[in-house]
């Protein structure tokens, strides 16, 4: 799958996907959030959650296992029809447990997005680790 559809809105996914890294960076619950539609669903490498609520109150307790997140992406595929979308997000993370042991991690994200109220949210995203490192 290439890069289709109209340019404002590739470049509003595109924005999304900087919103979403910038907020995992300064460990914002609240930013993060509000990236998502509120009937969302988030599968985290076979961890299914459904809600906005819920997708947050797991991203929360994850983050708190953490001293420090960097998170990176790069966007593989997208494909715009109208208010919805599909894509596929490539993430670098470095992570470091609050002992201090990093660890890398090298995913995808499987997307889809739609458009409510202008404004592009995530409507549901899959993740699998491709590879992790210690």
């Amino acid at each position: 799958m290439a890069i289709t559809g109209p340019i404002e809105d590739q470049l509003a996914i595109r924005a999304l996907h900087d919103n979403y890294a910038d907020a995992v960076f300064r460990r914002d619950a609240a930013d993060w959030g509000a990236l998502w539609a509120n009937d969302a669903v988030w599968d985290l490498a076979g961890t299914t959650v459904n809600g906005k609520e819920s997708i947050v109150g797991l991203w929360t307790g994850a983050m708190s296992t953490f001293a420090f997140v960097g998170f990176f992406y790069q966007t593989g595929a997208l494909h715009i029809d109208g208010n919805t979308a599909t894509g596929r997000v490539y993430t670098n993370e470095t992570l470091e447990d609050l002992e201090g042991n990093l660890r890398r991690s090298i995913g995808r994200y499987e997307d889809t997005y739609v458009k409510r109220d202008g404004v592009w949210l995530y409507q549901s995203r899959s993740f699998s680790v491709l590879k992790g490192y210690s």
